[in-house]
C-alpha cells in the first residue's frame, strides 16, 4: 500500500490548522537557540527551580524529561546516554548529579518529572509571559497554596468550637427527652392496671418510640433510622 492509499485511511480534519511557532528567535540562528537550551537545562538541573519566559521554560521542558528518562532506563554506562548528559549539561559536574541523586528520585515515579506553572507579571502591559520551571522533589516550598492542612486558621477554630456547642445543646435536649420519657413510663405503668386490659401501649414501647423520635431528630438528613418494632415483648 503507497502513501496514497494510507492517505485515503485517515479522517481529514474540517478546518485549517497551522501550528504556532514559538518565538525563541536568536541573532545566531538554530545554534544561538540550542545553546539558550542548554543554558537553561543546566540551571533546572543545578538550582532545581528556575524563573524564565514561558515558551522557553516549555521548550526546554521536553529536554529534560527526555534526559533524565534516558538516564533511568539505559544508565551511567550506556554511551550515547553519556554523550547526551555530556552535551546538554554545561556544568560537567552536574553529570554526576543526574545519575546519582535525580535517578533514585524518580526512577518509581508514574508522572512527569517536572512542573510548571504560570508565573504573575509585575504590571500589565504587553510582556512577554513568564513561568517557574521546577523539578518535582526540590526542597523549596510549594508554590501552590495548602488548602488542606488549614484546621489552625482562626475561622475553622471558631467553627469546631460552634459545631461543639451545638452537639452539646442537642445531648442535652436529647437527655431531657429520656428523662421525661421515663417519667411517662413511670407513671403509666402505676395507673394501669395492664396494658391488655386498658388498651395502652406497654412501657417498653413507650421509651423505644421516644428514644426512636428523639435520634431521628439529630439524624443527618442523608441516613435512614432504624425505627424499632412495635411488636417487642
Amino acid at each position: 500500500m503507497n502513501q496514497a492509499d494510507v492517505s485515503k485511511l485517515m479522517s481529514r480534519l474540517k478546518i485549517k490548522y497551522s501550528p504556532v511557532k514559538r518565538k525563541l528567535k536568536n541573532s545566531e540562528g538554530p545554534v544561538g537557540r540550542a545553546k539558550k537550551i542548554q543554558k537553561t537545562l543546566t540551571a533546572l538541573i543545578k538550582h532545581e527551580r528556575i524563573e524564565l519566559n514561558f515558551n522557553r521554560a516549555d521548550e526546554t521542558r521536553g529536554y529534560v524529561e527526555r534526559l533524565i528518562s534516558d538516564a533511568i532506563r539505559y544508565g551511567d554506562c550506556h554511551r550515547a546516554t553519556m554523550e547526551l548528559a555530556d552535551y546538554w549539561l554545561l556544568e560537567k559536574q552536574l553529570v554526576h548529579k543526574l545519575f546519582k541523586v535525580l535517578v533514585p528520585r524518580f526512577e518509581n515515579c508514574p508522572v512527569s518529572y517536572t512542573r510548571m506553572y504560570r508565573a504573575p507579571r509585575p504590571c500589565p502591559g504587553n510582556h512577554f509571559e513568564r513561568a517557574v520551571l521546577e523539578l518535582r522533589g526540590n526542597p523549596y516550598p510549594s508554590l501552590l497554596p495548602d488548602t488542606i492542612s488549614n484546621r489552625n486558621l482562626i475561622h475553622n477554630v471558631l467553627l469546631d468550637e460552634a459545631h461543639k456547642e451545638y452537639r452539646a445543646q442537642k445531648y442535652a435536649e436529647i437527655a431531657r427527652k429520656l428523662e421525661a420519657a421515663d417519667e411517662n413510663v413511670a407513671k403509666s405503668s402505676g395507673d394501669s392496671d395492664g396494658p391488655e386490659s386498658s388498651g395502652l401501649e406497654t412501657p417498653e414501647e413507650i421509651k423505644a418510640s421516644t428514644e426512636a423520635q428523639v435520634a431521628s431528630e439529630v439524624q443527618p438528613s442523608g441516613e435512614k433510622v432504624a425505627r424499632p418494632s412495635k411488636d417487642v415483648q
